[in-house]
């Protein structure tokens, strides 16, 4: 390792643990429970239901096909293991833990952000499902016996779901310098119907000519940790105009309300998207963590 790297890292490992010691002193306040528990055991096989577990972190069954998104189902994300671990505490507690999880088909991962990545979940899932993630992030899910590296543009299928990779507007290293990990949203397609999972992503026009191959029927998007990360993070205003540019039918929001990752208020993204939506509102398929929505046939 060079003097250079090696001075980068331990940069930032002196500005991560203070900001972690920093976040230890809320440790007092309790982690309020989810607001609502999805019933995964009462769904049926021939809809699409979708629900919120927290963060952007979203359990699908896809007619019959289970998928998770971008899993962070403990307690803190950060560094380390356990108590030990360093970084930000959840706000709100998971709709559903690791082990009330059905048996998955396909675990999606936008990038390798320790708020999408988490190590921690990752070893409490079964290694037996299919995990795809972007290019440069294989090592971070070694331990799984299947997974796909999905370059933008490129597809795969699971069964009869099909899965392309497309290009978002962010960035992928986990520690500053691993500058060379992929970052990037999925759309999944089946029986006709197709669904956008854009991980994270800023303000950009990249997203709008999905809906120009095959109407979006759901696009979940992002909407939390822009103030000051506007260049990294889109406004709820913003998702919500990226919404319409691609012509998404329903909109569910994610990456708000569970962690304190910057200075806006944990109730503002939803209360601002809701008001960009204004008499459309009803285009917002969920609202609270724990809230379980079916795409309408």
């Amino acid at each position: 390792m060079t003097t250079g790297i090696l001075k980068t890292r331990l940069g930032f490992a002196r500005r991560y643990a203070r900001a972690a010691l920093s976040d230890r002193r809320h440790d007092g306040c309790p982690v309020t429970p989810a607001p609502l528990r999805p019933t995964p055991e009462q769904w049926p096989d021939d809809r699409a239901t979708f629900a919120w577990l927290g963060h952007a972190t979203v359990l699908v069954n896809l007619y019959g096909t289970w998928i998770l998104t971008d899993p962070a189902l403990e307690t803190r994300i950060g560094v380390g293991q356990g108590i030990a671990k360093l970084g930000p505490r959840r706000l709100v507690a998971p709709a559903l833990r690791p082990r009330d999880l059905p048996p998955l088909d396909v675990l999606l991962l936008s990038h390798a952000h320790m708020d999408h990545t988490d190590l921690g979940t990752l070893r409490r899932l079964a290694r037996d499902v299919r995990v795809i993630v972007q290019p440069g992030n294989r090592d971070l899910v070694r331990r799984f016996r299947q997974v796909d590296q999905l370059p933008w543009g490129s597809r795969t299928r699971v069964g009869d779901l099909e899965i392309e990779s497309v290009e978002v507007k962010h960035w992928g290293a986990r520690m500053i310098t691993d500058r060379h990990r992929g970052y990037g949203g999925y759309v999944l397609r089946k029986r006709g119907r197709t669904i956008l999972f854009a991980g994270d992503t800023a303000d950009t026009d990249v997203l709008a000519p999905i809906g120009r191959g095959s109407p979006i029927d759901l696009a979940i998007l992002p909407i939390g940790a822009y103030d000051p990360w506007i260049y990294n993070h889109a406004s709820p205003e913003q998702a919500w105009r990226m919404a319409r540019d691609m012509g998404a039918a329903s909109v569910f929001p994610v990456h708000h309300s569970t962690f304190r990752l910057s200075r806006e208020p944990a109730e503002e993204p939803i209360a601002r998207l809701l008001a960009a939506a204004g008499p459309e509102r009803q285009r917002v398929a969920v609202t609270r963590i724990g809230e379980t929505w079916v795409l309408p046939e």
